[in-house]
This record gives C-alpha cells, sequence and structure tokens, in this order.
C-alpha cells in the first residue's frame, strides 16, 4: 500500500507538470502502477482483517472508497471544466496527489495482518496480541488464533510457487475460476464503458458537456449510495442474493435503454427531452444495481476464497484479469458503439444474463465463513466437490461450511 501511494503521488506531480504528452504518458503510467499496488494490498488487507461475520461490510468499503473518488473525480472535472487560460486539466491530474497522500500516511500506520506475520514466522504470542487488539478486549480469539496458524503451518509446509501450483494443482481449480470469471463478468457488465463515457453518451442524446458532465456526478452520487446499501446488506443478505438481485436489475435496465434508443434513433435519429430524461434515470438504475451487486462484491469474494498459501497469488490474478478487461472494454467500447449504435446494450445485457446464471450454478455462499476454513465451501458445493474431491485431513470443517451454501 506505502508503494502504490508513492507511485500515484509521482503520477500526480508529472501529469500536473506536464509539458508535453509523453509526460502525461507517464504521469498515467505512474498512477497504474499506483492502481496494482492497490488493488492488489488493500481487499486482501481488509478480508484478513475483517472479523468473518462483518468481513463483507469491511470489505465491500473498499468499493465504496473507489465510488467516492470516482464521484470527486468529476466534480473536478465539472469545476476544472470551466477554468478559463487552458490550465484547468493541470488541477484536475494534479489534485489526485490528495488521496495519494492520505493513502501513503495511513499506510504507515496500519499493522501487519495475523496472516501475514504467521507467514512471517513470527511467535504466536505477538500474533495473538495483535488479534485480539483487533477483535477488542474481552473477545475470545482462540479459534480463530489456532485457525489461522493452522493455515500459516500449511501455507509454510507447501513451499512457494504459490502462482504455479494455483494454476496446475486442481484443488485450487475452483479458486482459479473465480479469479478469473468473476473480475471478466464485472467488466463486461459494461459498467466502465458507462463510466468512462458517460458524458459522450449523454452528448449524443443533445445535452451539453457541462450538463453531461453533471449527470455523470448524478449517477456517481447513485453509485456511492447504493454501494452503502450493501455494505449493510451483504452480512445479511449474502453474496448470492445480492449477485442476483443486482443483475437481474441490472439485465432489466441495459435491455430498456436499448430498446429505447433502438426505437427513437431509428424513427428520429435522435432522442428526444422526454426520452433523454427516461435514459437517464435508467442508467442510474443501472448504476444502482451494479454499485450493491458486482461493484463491490467483485473485489469481495475473490479476496475472501484463497488459502494462505496462494492468496497473493490470487489477488494478483484477479488485479490482472480485471485490469486487462478494462483497458479492452475501453478501448473497444467506442468503436463498438459506433457500429453496433443500440444494439451494443444487448450486447451487454447478454452478458448479465450469462453471469447471473454463472453465479446461480457455480458460486457457493461465503457469508460468515472464516476465510481460513473456505475450502469446506467448495468440498460442500454440488459441483466444485466433484473437482476438489474430498478431505484427506480427517478434521475437516464441511460441517461449518454445509449450511452457507
Amino acid at each position: 500500500m506505502v508503494l502504490g501511494g508513492a507511485a500515484f503521488l509521482a503520477g500526480a506531480a508529472v501529469g500536473g507538470a506536464s509539458v508535453n504528452v509523453y509526460m502525461v504518458i507517464l504521469g498515467r503510467v505512474l498512477l497504474g502502477v499506483g492502481l496494482g499496488f492497490a488493488n492488489q494490498a488493500v481487499p486482501l488487507y481488509l478480508s484478513e482483517m475483517a472479523p468473518a461475520r462483518l468481513r463483507g461490510a469491511f470489505s465491500n468499503g473498499f468499493q465504496l472508497s473507489v465510488g467516492v473518488g470516482a464521484l470527486a473525480a468529476n466534480v473536478i472535472n465539472f469545476g476544472t471544466e470551466k477554468i478559463g487560460g487552458g490550465w484547468g486539466w493541470r488541477v484536475s491530474l494534479a489534485l489526485a496527489a490528495v488521496p495519494a497522500g492520505l493513502l501513503t500516511l495511513g499506510a504507515l500506520f496500519l499493522p501487519e495482518t495475523p496472516s501475514s506475520l504467521v507467514q512471517q514466522g513470527r511467535d504466536r504470542r505477538d500474533v495473538a496480541r495483535l488479534l485480539q487488539k483487533v477483535r477488542g478486549a474481552g473477545v475470545d480469539v482462540g479459534d480463530e488464533l489456532d485457525d489461522i496458524v493452522a493455515a500459516g503451518e500449511s501455507a509454510a509446509g507447501a513451499g512457494g510457487g504459490g502462482l504455479r501450483r494455483l494454476l496446475v494443482e486442481r484443488r485450487y481449480r475452483p479458486q482459479l475460476v473465480m479469479a478469473v470469471a468473476i473480475p471478466f463478468f464485472q467488466q463486461v457488465t459494461g459498467i466502465n464503458a458507462i463510466a468512462f463515457y458517460a458524458p459522450v453518451l449523454l452528448r449524443t442524446i443533445g445535452m451539453g458537456e457541462s450538463a453531461s458532465l453533471l449527470s455523470a456526478v448524478v449517477t456517481g452520487v447513485v453509485g456511492v449510495a447504493s454501494t452503502s446499501a450493501s455494505m449493510l446488506a451483504v452480512d445479511r443478505f449474502g453474496r448470492r442474493t445480492l449477485f442476483l438481485a443486482g443483475g437481474a436489475q441490472m439485465l432489466a435496465s441495459q435491455v430498456l435503454i436499448g430498446a429505447i434508443m433502438a426505437a427513437e434513433l431509428r424513427d428520429s435519429g435522435g432522442v428526444g427531452k422526454a426520452w433523454a430524461g427516461v435514459l437517464i434515470l435508467l442508467i442510474a438504475v443501472y448504476v444502482a444495481g451494479f454499485g450493491w451487486s458486482w461493484g463491490p462484491l467483485g473485489w469481495l469474494v475473490p479476496s475472501e476464497i484463497f488459502p494462505l498459501e496462494v492468496r497473493a497469488a490470487g489477488q494478483s490474478v484477479t488485479v490482472a484479469v480485471s485490469f486487462a478487461f478494462t483497458v479492452f472494454v475501453a478501448q473497444a467500447f467506442l468503436s463498438m458503439l459506433c457500429h453496433m449504435k443500440a444494439g451494443i446494450f444487448f450486447f451487454f445485457a447478454v452478458w448479465l444474463a450469462v453471469m447471473t446464471a454463472f453465479v446461480y450454478l457455480l458460486l457457493p455462499e461465503t457469508k460468515g465463513v472464516p476465510i481460513e476454513q473456505m475450502a469446506g465451501v467448495w468440498r460442500a458445493h454440488w459441483f466444485w466437490s466433484r473437482v476438489v474431491g474430498p478431505e484427506s485431513d480427517p478434521d475437516i470443517d464441511e460441517e461449518r461450511a454445509r449450511g452457507k451454501l
């Protein structure tokens, strides 16, 4: 997290002081490096530090912060767009140093997670003291400590090569599938296309530059509010429920947006103000569906399903897949929009139907399951139990996981 914050600071400084396009590109590269470090470290840190019964709420705070940051960026862009003299973009880029500084400073004061201490070979008493401090005085941490130490011993016995083991060994196949499928599906919901090009979309339906940026701010507010609601609901209703309900909400929104765009563009070549208002409302409904389902859960679920010996490697795969398809969707969206027109919304709707079916059939519920006991969830699942096989250790935790499906 410290390295990520330092990269953010450097990227903001270079971007704000750019004198040519190469400096702008370098600044963006440095910001990308910061994103890689932060997206790797922060979700794992939250999942390892949070108690199992509240892990969803704590981890969803990551997406809430992302949403708040995106909203702040839209507000800044709305304001700097009005600055005369052509230097407003410098202010917009340089202000990234504010959250970067907070991240770097805050990370310096954060303790390591108990799991990290075990991996570093620290004494059991040191781990117990940290765990007790995090959980609070009077809380019995004995069972959790035993699970963490046992996971650490298992990871130490397994040796290194976490990425190779994740890719090759059959017992990690469910986690590998989720590490690839969930970030892939998260991107083909179409959310980044709308986030990146919401102003472009709104200008195509007749709104001015400032009005389209303001509308992006409004959708940002909706995203933050819905993610906040997800923090309250995820540990009560479970991950699967939010995935399925949010997917259905986004699917209906995309179909309606596509139908309206197809009908209006065919009849008049443009969209009237009344229908433009309806489209903005549907985009807000879509953003809300993403904000309390695939947005936060796309980071939560991968961060909580990996055993300790492949956890860092698994999160790296998740981040890499997410960034790869973010780039692909961002680069392809405008070309697809020009060629497919309203059909692009039906394209994303098909993917939403596919991912909703995927969750229903293949993603087990992980609500309330201690992160060190997550293997039992896969062994109790109707499909993945055939892939990973039975637990060889007689002291299995399948009974705890069976009620979580």
